[in-house]
């Protein structure tokens, strides 16, 4: 997560007066004062104004025109404002703007401001609302009528068209709509993958970062675009994952940590962890700069083609807080300005100051029935729009806090997304913590529906890998599924998303290469914060020597011990997950927290995934490939006794870093596993077979390339085998020669 940027000013948004045929009008047509009640059967130019319907919110094309609705409980004057496209330029200040001041008896039904207008164009229209109310901060309010809002509830979002662009470094955002389009064409015979959870492969990924870098081959307009992962698709199936977690893909500011002088104005937000709007996808994600309308209708080819390859797409959500920040450095786009004390979590004890659990500056109110709302109609919005398969909630223990910020033991928003009926096919995850210290990983209100990030399994695994003392025990627990966690009432082991590398971390080579972050890196030339940035407890080891090195001996043991911990993740029971890059040993060089690098830190980099392909690359695919096509590591409940035999007897030593076990097959299709964390060779005696079987070889990571995973297998086990130091071995029972 991110810190909120240290900012003294807001001006994306600000707007001076604008004029439409020389002078600024609201809906009569007059350049008159907010106070003067406007009269609604005349408008500017060729269009006629209506009172307008207070449903659906946003803008939608009615029988007489386009509909704009807003909610605003707290607001006293509302103005719509419009940048038509007559000017051929897209969402500048010289377009003119029209304002429409809107009359509270006229254009209000309860707490939501409407008006409908005949004329409009059917698209390219830009707009946002200028709000007026309560200027007391002690009371929650924060209205600024010089501050032009996106409506929360816009479809798209139009900004700047280039991703990075520094000569737009401070263009703003408004929303805009398209109604000129055709229908999506997903095809005649839709069929989404629906794959079992028990099943799943995840591959955690950035959108931008996985094409943007030249390595990928694409052409420059595609890279780092929707289009882009449609290009990289062969990759995924040959990896074997079948489903892509994507990094947040809502409308985001990449450049929000340079409205203003801060110390991190050198930085470019490219996971996008920053929301500023819940409906609209990343318009700087299209190709060729191509805007928003373009952005969405490459979305959704993006998701079709994954689906027509058998991936299903999950999107990282982040509905905890969005990219207003704080009261010292507010950057006002949206909610703030058009109700703060509905959306947002306040301390009303307090002189009014927002609360802070998601450690950006500001919590979003989930639980509040306006806003509970909103991330329903959201969530719905990316299901039926865009065929979605599921969701991961970031800090999502905001998402179980009061309006007061107090825990909730049985959260109505956790409720009714569990509940809801258009999401009753998506998978549901919770990263079941937040920066407030609500920790409720195992406890995460459920409703028998919601998987979790498994923040124990992580570390836990990393611990006993690393060969850490008395971690024995639990390594088996986790293991198995983590029962001490999710056995309880109807959960399953798929509710535990196990993982040892997710992108706020080591990846998956720096976990093996450094003991300590080094956000002072080749790419990063001062310490970021002091060195404040990223967790202290990695549980990392470096092996030998601290980052790069060229020692064989340091080298091979890194080697072994990735293959260790991907090993350890596809033969757990539950759902594995894995991050972008460590197929092929992505390394940021001991940057722990890269979110504001958009360089080859955090970028795919294909050509060593070449120089890897068959030897890291090939064990990786390997073994998710090994993982689909047997069972027995894909249990729908928890393992039972006749399940699994631990062949150990040596519990309660906290020195064992030793442990062996057998999973008992189908037919006696059985799977011998030995891990060995100590520093010297185990010699191990070897189980029987079942009947009519033989065990074979099909991984020992001490060996190299390509000996170390031979999916057929390799006969003549006897009735021992000597596993190396860090290393482990998995046989499998097959029918004898």
């Amino acid at each position: 997560m991110l810190q909120s940027p240290f900012c003294e000013t807001n001006s994306a948004n600000k707007l001076a007066p604008f004029s439409y045929t020389g002078v600024a009008v609201n809906s009569s047509g007059l350049g008159a004062s907010q106070e003067e009640a406007p009269q609604t059967s005349e408008a500017p130019g060729p269009f006629k104004l209506f009172p307008g319907q207070a449903f659906p919110l946003g803008v939608s094309e009615v029988d007489n025109g386009i509909n704009f609705a807003v909610f605003s409980q707290n607001a006293t004057a509302v103005t719509l404002c419009l940048s038509l496209p007559s000017s051929g330029k897209v969402g500048t200040s010289d377009d003119g703007m029209i304002e429409l001041g809107l009359d509270p008896r006229e254009n209000k039904t309860g707490d939501i401001w409407h008006i409908c207008i005949e004329g409009l164009p059917r698209r390219s229209v830009l707009y946002g609302y200028r709000m007026d109310g309560p200027r007391n901060w002690r009371d929650g309010h924060r209205f600024d009528s010089n501050i032009m809002l996106i409506d929360p509830y816009a479809k798209l979002v139009e900004g700047r068209r280039i991703f990075g662009d520094s000569s737009q470094k401070l263009s703003k955002f408004m929303g805009t709509y398209d109604f000129d389009s055709l229908p999506f064409d997903w095809g005649d015979d839709i069929k989404l993958p629906n794959i079992p959870e028990k099943d799943l492969v995840i591959y955690e990924m950035n959108v931008r970062a996985f094409t943007a870098d030249e390595s990928s081959g694409l052409d420059v307009n595609t890279r780092g675009s929707y289009l882009g992962v449609i290009e990289k698709i062969p990759h995924l199936l040959e990896l074997g994952v079948n489903a892509v977690e994507l990094l947040p893909v809502f409308e985001f500011d990449e450049f929000e940590f340079q409205r203003c002088r801060n110390p991190r104005d050198h930085m470019i937000n490219t996971w996008g962890y920053s929301t500023i709007n819940f409906f609209s996808p990343m318009s700087r994600y299209a190709s060729s700069g191509g805007g928003p309308v373009n952005a969405s209708q490459e979305f959704k080819e993006m998701v079709k083609a994954l689906h027509n390859s058998g991936i299903e797409v999950i999107l990282d959500v982040v509905y905890n807080h969005t990219n207003e920040a704080d009261d010292e450095h507010p950057n006002t786009t949206s909610f703030r300005g058009i109700d703060n004390k509905v959306y947002y979590m306040l301390d009303l004890n307090n002189g009014g100051r927002l609360l802070n659990f998601s450690g950006c500056g500001n919590t979003l109110n989930c639980n509040h029935p306006v806003v509970m709302e909103l991330i329903l109609d959201s969530l719905r919005h990316w299901v039926t729009e865009y065929h979605v398969d599921g969701f991961r909630f970031d800090l999502a223990s905001v998402l179980c806090r009061g309006t007061d910020g107090s825990p909730l033991s049985a959260p109505p928003l956790i409720r009714a997304i569990a509940k809801d009926a258009t999401l009753s096919r998506c998978k549901i995850i919770a990263e079941p913590w937040d920066c407030g210290g609500l920790y409720l990983v195992g406890g995460f209100p459920n409703w028998d529906r919601w998987a979790e990030w498994n923040g124990k399994y992580r570390d836990d695994m990393r611990r006993f890998i690393k060969g850490d003392a008395g971690m024995k025990g639990i390594f088996a627990t986790r293991v198995s599924g983590s029962a001490d966690l999710y056995k309880v009432n109807k959960r399953k082991p798929y509710h535990s998303i196990n993982f040892v590398i997710a992108h706020d971390g080591f990846t998956l080579y720096d976990l093996v290469s450094y003991n300590f972050k080094a956000i002072a890196c080749t790419y990063t030339l001062e310490l970021e914060h002091g060195g404040n940035d990223g967790c202290n407890d990695n549980y990392s080891w470096n092996c030998g020597a601290e980052g790069e090195t060229d020692d064989a001996n340091i080298k091979a043991l890194r080697s072994r011990q990735m293959k260790n911990f991907h090993l350890a993740l596809m033969v757990s029971q539950g759902t594995p997950m894995m991050m972008m890059g460590d197929e092929y040993g992505h390394t940021r060089y001991g940057n722990n927290n890269s979110y504001g690098h958009d360089t080859g830190i955090n970028n795919f980099q294909w050509r060593q995934l070449d120089e890897r392909r068959k030897s890291h690359f090939r064990f990786f695919s390997e073994a998710i490939k090994f993982r689909k096509t047997h069972s027995v590591f894909r249990h729908e409940d928890f393992l039972k006794k006749g399940d699994v035999k631990w062949h150990e007897d040596n519990w309660d030593n906290p020195e064992s870093k030793f442990l062996a076990f057998t999973l008992h097959g189908e037919n006696g299709g059985d799977i011998y596993l030995a891990f060995n964390a100590h520093d010297y060779f185990v010699k191990v005696s070897i189980p029987p077979p079942p009947q009519n079987r033989s065990w074979y070889r099909v991984v020992d990571t001490n060996l190299f390339s390509p000996d170390d995973f031979i999916s057929e297998g390799v006969s003549g086990i006897g009735s021992t085998y000597k596993i190396a130091p860090y290393s482990s071995i998995l046989l499998e029972a097959k029918p004898a020669a």
